[in-house]
């Protein structure tokens, strides 16, 4: 028995952010029945990469009961409602209001059913300067000040994947469960509120106390902000490899076994993180020069056996091919599909995924 079994939760969501927490419910056994308006979700339009549909809503949306609703109608809110009276969680991501001018007034809906677990996901929140504000993943990395600390020194850049989208949904998950858990105790419902930019503003405190204490971060590319070594360095041959010191004991095996000089361990210029951050470009070009004496295997080799920690800079075809990428398949309308597998593994334990809906086009 998966541990969200007989659960029922009613998922009135787009895009990424509540289709990803509302998946991961489905993942665990709950019943998942996503809402669609008439014209499907718009996620199912972004791309058509996996057998003619969308990755985004391939990856996002197994397992789930796709109900096409127009909400605008009588019958449709009359539908809805039913739904929602059976349901012991509510996922939504219209806009704030949205739902209580549709006639689902919340506080209304916990009132009925004290049960309930609803969580309302939107940019900003429901209260605030900027909460009627649209939104959505790069709007919030650039409100946020993500961009600002990610690319390269020369302009900000766009995070690769929809990270505000995923943390959202991420953090949307985990109060979900913790209101359920309560729930088993108390017997008492929670309303929840997700907004983008407060979770992304909680990921970002490194930074941003960083820049409160007057060392506001600068864009470095493939290195970090606060460490040192830690980056990128082309060895005499083959592929650039990416290495991390993440203690003084690793930059004294560094010193010793990597670059060949034990002196380095103890040098004030570097014995210390916060020393060798503040002689990078001295720090970095020891360990340039180091590498750059191997080929790429040998320096792979040297790193191994001193235990210093590296990988590989790798493309999404490196992923493709990786020794430790780990698959499962979900059937889809288009057939099977191979994706990762979830992070979470549960020994003795062989989950299966459900599959991806097609766009219900019953008649009401």
């Amino acid at each position: 028995m998966l541990p969200l079994e007989g659960l029922q939760v009613i998922a009135i969501e787009q895009a990424v952010a509540a289709p990803f927490a509302s998946s991961r419910l489905a993942d665990a056994g709950a019943h998942v029945v996503k809402i669609e308006r008439p014209e499907g979700d718009f996620a199912r339009g972004y791309d058509a990469v996996a057998r003619g549909q969308s990755s985004y809503f391939v990856w996002l949306n197994r397992g789930k009961e796709s109900v096409t609703i127009d909400l605008g109608s009588a019958t449709g809110k009359a539908r809805l409602g039913d739904l929602i009276a059976e349901a012991d969680v509510l996922i939504q991501n219209l806009k704030p209001g949205a739902l209580g001018r549709l006639g689902f007034d919340l506080a209304r809906l916990h009132a009925e059913n004290p049960r309930l677990i609803s969580c309302s996901i939107s940019g900003f929140g429901d209260e605030g300067p900027m909460a009627d504000r649209k939104a959505y993943d790069l709007l919030i990395q650039a409100e946020s000040g993500l961009c600002s600390i990610t690319g390269g020194p020369s302009e900000p850049a766009r995070v690769g994947i929809s990270l505000v989208d995923i943390a959202t949904g991420a953090t949307a998950h985990a109060a979900i469960l913790e209101a359920l858990i309560r729930r088993g105790i108390s017997g008492n419902g929670a309303r929840i509120s997700v907004s983008m930019f407060d979770v992304m503003a909680d990921w970002l405190t490194v930074p941003l106390l960083n820049h409160e204490g007057g060392q506001s971060p600068q864009r470095i590319g493939l290195a970090h902000p606060s460490i040192a070594p830690y980056g990128v360095f082309q060895p005499r041959s083959g592929a650039p490899i990416l290495i991390s010191i993440q203690s003084d004991r690793e930059w004294r095996l560094l010193a010793r076994d990597v670059i060949g000089d034990e002196g380095l361990g103890t040098d004030p210029r570097f014995a210390t993180n916060l020393a060798r951050v503040e002689h990078r470009p001295e720090t970095d070009a020891l360990v340039a020069a180091a590498l750059a004496r191997h080929d790429a295997d040998a320096a792979i080799a040297l790193l191994t056996k001193a235990e210093i920690a590296w990988a590989s800079v790798n493309d999404m075809a490196g992923l493709s091919a990786h020794p430790h990428l780990r698959r499962v398949s979900v059937e889809s309308p288009g057939g099977p599909i191979s994706i990762p597998a979830p992070g979470a593994r549960y020994r003795g334990e062989d989950r299966a995924f459900g599959p991806v809906p097609a766009l219900d086009l019953m008649e009401e």
